[in-house]
């Protein structure tokens, strides 16, 4: 698997190798230093033995090309930082869903919610499912139900529960 990182810092990171085998480190502590393995290290010193510093350059990377640049990722997370409410979403939660969504309307590029749920939680973000709030919802007719209804029913039902526990111990 390709490691993480621009092609040019991976390409610094197999010249350094190399210089420092060339001062006369061992390969266990130049894999060491840079946090690989040493098998990675003697097949970067084949390449050079073999083609010099041009066989450590970089090359593209392989595999489909990214759909956002660079500038548009960092735009995205920018908008991560900000309320979606400042981009005319209801709530106050990001969604993968909704990042698509406003990612299709800023430059036409259409992405799949499980993809960037996958893509947020990469970049240390966590995708939030929106609270289902009813649209005929009434706060005030809540909270007189509450006041009336709620209070009956929970009377009646503890009246309840001692009616059956005082059988029960009748009963006994």
């Amino acid at each position: 698997m390709r490691p993480k990182g621009f092609p040019s810092e991976l390409e610094r990171r197999r010249v350094l190798a190399v210089e420092r085998v060339l001062d006369g480190y061992s390969n266990g502590e130049v894999a060491d230093f840079l946090g690989v393995d040493a098998s990675s290290v003697r097949r970067w010193l084949a390449v050079f033995h073999q083609d010099g510093f041009q066989g450590l350059a970089a090359r593209p990377i392989p595999g489909r090309p990214r759909k956002l640049t660079h500038t548009q990722e960092k735009i995205v997370v920018r908008w991560l930082t900000e309320l979606p409410t400042e981009h005319d979403f209801a709530t106050e939660l990001w969604t993968a869903a909704r990042l698509g969504q406003l990612i299709q309307t800023e430059w036409n590029i259409v992405f799949n919610h499980r993809y960037l749920a996958h893509w947020l939680r990469e970049r240390g973000f966590s995708p939030q499912k929106p609270e289902r709030v009813p649209r005929e919802r009434d706060p005030e007719a809540l909270a007189a139900w509450l006041d009336a209804e709620w209070v009956r029913i929970k009377k009646t039902r503890a009246a309840g529960m001692l009616t059956w526990l005082l059988s029960m111990k009748a009963g006994c």
